[in-house]
């Protein structure tokens, strides 16, 4: 019998002809729609914030209710993305088993996950939940003076990074077409964002880059376990990526183009080497089975 798992991609933000939106993920939206595997499909509903009266998004108040089995969230805000309602109904949705990913960007974009339980403390942003380390509270890209820290420079958009894997390595990364049988690249973004692991919520860090400006290692993304909360609910896996641009047209293929606001040099490697196109997609295809509830 073939098995069908729905997959919401949302945007915190209305989105614009000139700005990020989920038209910017259309290579992400069609790689998902295409897979087929084992007698499982996915079916894959991509939209923007549309707010009602009182500001609440009509799919994610209700996102329990839904028929969806996974959330992948992208919060391009400045910290008006999300509303208590709007929470209420994701954090309703992991309760009852739904997979959540959830990608920002650097300094504060992406700042309401704050207001999101387990996931959301796994971010870290310049004005709420900063690192604490306070020797990372400082620009890591200088290249861009307009955009302040957390902006670990991971490259070029269009570039990719080879990245390192946290012992013991985590399936979301394996691939069996790569010659080490991980995956080894991710897109880079001149200025990713901050995750970390929160205590107590099953989760750890499972991949790190290292910054093309500093030298020093971050985090890329995080994992968390489906566990059980305080009110004896099994919560749906989930996963916090430091950036969106891991996910963006523009990342995997720059003639898709960007915003005018985005002017930083372009790098050409994710189009000139195939492997690490073949590895971000196995890895969208990773996330994709292991979000899902079981069967």
């Amino acid at each position: 019998m073939e098995r069908t798992i729905r997959i919401l991609l949302q945007t915190t933000t209305p989105g614009g002809r000139d700005d990020w939106s989920v038209e910017s993920l259309s290579l992400l939206t069609g790689h998902l729609s295409s897979l087929r595997e084992n007698g499982t499909r996915f079916d894959v509903t991509a939209r923007n914030r549309e707010p009602i009266s009182g500001g609440d998004d009509p799919v994610l108040v209700s996102l329990d209710r839904s028929s969806f089995d996974e959330l992948w969230l992208f919060a391009l805000d400045t910290g008006e993305g999300l509303t208590p309602a709007d929470c209420l109904g994701i954090t309703r949705f992991r309760q009852r088993g739904g997979g959540i990913l959830a990608a920002r960007d650097h300094q504060d974009m992406g700042v309401s996950l704050c207001a999101l339980s387990g996931i959301g403390a796994a971010h870290h942003f310049k004005t709420k939940n900063p690192e604490r380390d306070p020797d990372r509270l400082t620009s890591d890209d200088r290249g861009t003076p307009s955009i302040c820290w957390p902006n670990y420079h991971s490259g070029k958009n269009g570039d990719f990074h080879r990245i390192a894997r946290v012992e013991p390595s985590h399936p979301l990364l394996r691939n069996p077409d790569s010659p080490t049988g991980w995956v080894e690249f991710f897109p880079s973004h001149p200025h990713e964002g901050a995750v970390n692991a929160p205590q107590g919520n099953g989760a750890r860090v499972i991949a790190t880059g290292t910054s093309l400006a500093t030298g020093r290692p971050f985090n890329l993304v995080v994992a968390f376990e489906s566990s059980m909360d305080d009110s004896g609910n099994a919560l749906g896996r989930g996963v916090a990526e430091s950036s969106f641009h891991h996910f963006a047209d523009y990342n995997w293929d720059t003639s898709r183009g960007a915003p005018s606001f985005v002017t930083e040099p372009e790098g050409q490697g994710m189009r000139k080497e195939p492997r690490a196109v073949r590895d971000i997609k196995r890895y969208v295809r990773n996330l994709a089975f292991w979000l899902a509830p079981a069967a």
